[in-house]
């Protein structure tokens, strides 16, 4: 079966399963056959005797999520996360949350933060059976190392003095087999020296590395001895100076999830080659009586791919560090942190992820359905108000002929249409208004039903009105539209329907709107696939993805919350800047249109 399906050679027990999400079938499959059902747990991460000293596993499954703590958790972590927490609570079992904090050059405390409250957010929690289980890597170093010099004895792992390249370059391609390093054949005893000189810093970075003796002849490129641990003079956010060797990725991993006694291994279709040297190294660790037997075994699915957006982490880093955008967590950003500073909800991303579902195939999805994901979950929630983009003047001429001296009327809406036990919100109509420029035009298109000279409107939850002039500025734009009440016909009194119009406004009366700042996001790329290119994609930024609009809002939300969500009427749904809003300076942030916008940006 071809690698890029997802499943290696010698796992030809997978061909039954074919389900929506065949990564909960495979679990499935394991607990009616019971294979982890005789493992042992000794109460936190550790080697076989550990392990064998403590009582029967309490979770039936051990699932885990091991981000590197070198960016920020983006779209594409929150499938992983929904993925492997959700599998874990539906089998009553337990997810870990692991720092793969094994390469200290790029690895901080302040992602480690921010990862431990992102997964917190999205309503994942790691403690289970009585204990926390959020593990660090960094804290297995001891025996990692204690396994290398294992593999080494065993004639399985040696030092290699070439040179990053030419390593390389032996390592052969697919059309031919690799070449032995002269250093392969070296004694056991001068290889275990040498790893501890590397371990002791008697070499500088890069003079050799620890490879594992594997087949160099194999079709897996990843099985041509790979490279187990390389010297690196630097310190870790955790471990401090005490390490100048650390472990490859491909080494770490699967001793990662041995300790931690994992069951199902889930990882995305780039590690799939990975896999073999998964197996063979947990095989023989198991032999060795130095990790708990049955090993885990490690499944790969199909990456989540969104258009119109970049999930790399170096390449997100770059955005930030060049002042492309604003911060990780700026609302055009597919971070975590960006899409609930956007209006994102914990429920609108599980949402999403839960209905994507996991396949052996990456999978491309427009960007329109992450927005259908939140209009799903914000419209059943979230209160509404009227809100004014860019404000322009409406005077009602006839104002005193209908009202007399009253300088304003009380008009009421539903906090939410559908949710009565919400109540009503109260504002009022005056004589002059603020509309949206939008809803003006002095010569109206085919289909334009909105105000211009001679139509008539609905004021929603007002009264109809007939427009009849409009003045210009000194730019020749229009600065305020003149329009006179038709009779009879303000909403809720009797006949008020009987007048028809085609089209309905919405509007702010000037003495209670509330000043806004009103931030309108376009997709921060134009290309489906911005990253194509490679380190081309930042000739895909939209350098206009971002308009600021100095607008007002209905009084009703003159106190709203930090990170509050709101649907504005006819406008989409907006929610209060968690970083810039304050009292007396009102910033919402637009989360979605009420409709996919595409054709608009």
């Amino acid at each position: 079966m071809p690698v890029s399906q997802g499943i290696r050679a010698g796992k030809p027990e997978l061909a039954d399963v074919a389900t929506a999400n065949f990564l909960r079938s495979i679990i499935e499959r394991d607990l009616r056959a019971g294979v982890y059902a005789g493992r042992r747990w000794g109460g936190s991460p550790g080697d076989a005797a550990h392990h064998v000293a403590g009582g029967p596993d309490p979770a039936r499954v051990r699932l885990r999520f091991p981000p590197e703590p070198n960016g920020h958790l983006h779209i594409g972590h929150a499938k992983s996360i929904g993925l492997n927490f959700g599998l874990a609570r539906e089998f009553g079992g337990v997810c870990h949350l692991r720092m793969d904090d094994t390469n200290p050059e790029k690895e901080d405390q302040g992602y480690v933060d921010a990862i431990v409250e992102m997964v917190r957010w999205l309503g994942w929690d790691w403690r289970a059976f009585g204990s926390e289980h959020l593990y660090h890597a960094s804290d297995y170093f001891d025996f990692m190392f204690r396994a290398a010099e294992a593999l080494i004895v065993e004639g399985l792992a040696y030092v290699d003095e070439h040179s990053a390249a030419d390593m390389q370059a032996m390592r052969g391609d697919f059309g031919s087999i690799g070449v032995a390093s002269v250093w392969r054949d070296r004694p056991a005893a001068d290889s275990l020296a040498r790893f501890h000189d590397m371990r002791d810093g008697v070499h500088a970075d890069g003079a050799m590395v620890l490879r594992a003796r594997t087949d160099l002849a194999s079709s897996n490129l990843q099985m041509r001895d790979p490279v187990l641990y390389r010297i690196r003079h630097a310190a870790h956010h955790r471990s401090g100076t005490r390490w100048c060797v650390y472990p490859a990725y491909i080494y770490a991993h699967p001793i990662e999830d041995a300790l931690e006694n994992i069951t199902h291994s889930f990882a995305t279709l780039e590690f799939v080659e990975h896999g073999e040297f998964y197996d063979w190294l947990l095989g023989h660790l198991v032999r060795l009586g130095m990790v708990q037997s049955p090993p885990p075994r490690q499944y790969e699915f199909g990456r989540l791919n969104l258009s119109h957006v970049i999930t790399s982490k170096r390449r997100l880093k770059a955005l930030v560090d060049e002042g492309l955008v604003s911060g990780w967590d700026d609302p055009r950003m597919p971070t975590l942190s960006g899409l609930r500073r956007r209006g994102y909800t914990p429920a609108a991303l599980r949402r999403f992820v839960e209905g994507t579902g996991a396949s052996r195939h990456a999978i491309w999805l427009p960007d329109s359905t992450l927005e259908q994901a939140l209009r799903s979950d914000l419209e059943d929630t979230a209160p509404r108000a009227m809100g004014v983009v860019e404000p322009l003047l409406l005077e009602l001429t006839n104002w005193a002929d209908e009202f007399g001296d009253a300088d304003r009327v009380a008009c009421t809406a539903p906090v939410h249409p559908q949710r009565a036990e919400l109540g009503q919100r109260h504002f009022a109509l005056g004589p002059r208004l603020w509309i949206d420029r939008t809803d003006f035009t002095e010569v109206p298109p085919p289909g334009f039903h909105r105000l211009f000279p001679g139509n008539r409107v609905r004021l929603k939850y007002g009264l109809v009105v007939e427009c009849t002039g409009f003045c210009k500025d000194a730019h020749g734009q229009p600065a305020s539209v003149q329009a006179r009440i038709v009779p009879d016909t303000r909403s809720g009194t009797p006949g008020a329907e009987r007048v028809k119009v085609k089209g309905t406004i919405t509007w702010l009366a000037q003495h209670d709107a509330v000043p806004a700042t009103m931030r309108l996001y376009a997709r921060l790329f134009t290309a489906e696939q911005p990253d194509a290119d490679g380190d081309d994609f930042r000739r895909h930024l939209d350098l206009g993805s971002l308009r600021e609009a100095r607008g007002f809002v209905e009084a009703s939300l003159a106190g709203i919350a930090c990170g509050q969500p709101v649907q504005l009427e006819r406008l989409g749904y907006f929610v209060s800047d968690p970083r810039d809003h304050r009292a007396g300076a009102m910033v919402l942030n637009r989360s979605t249109t009420l409709r996919d916008a595409a054709r608009l940006r």
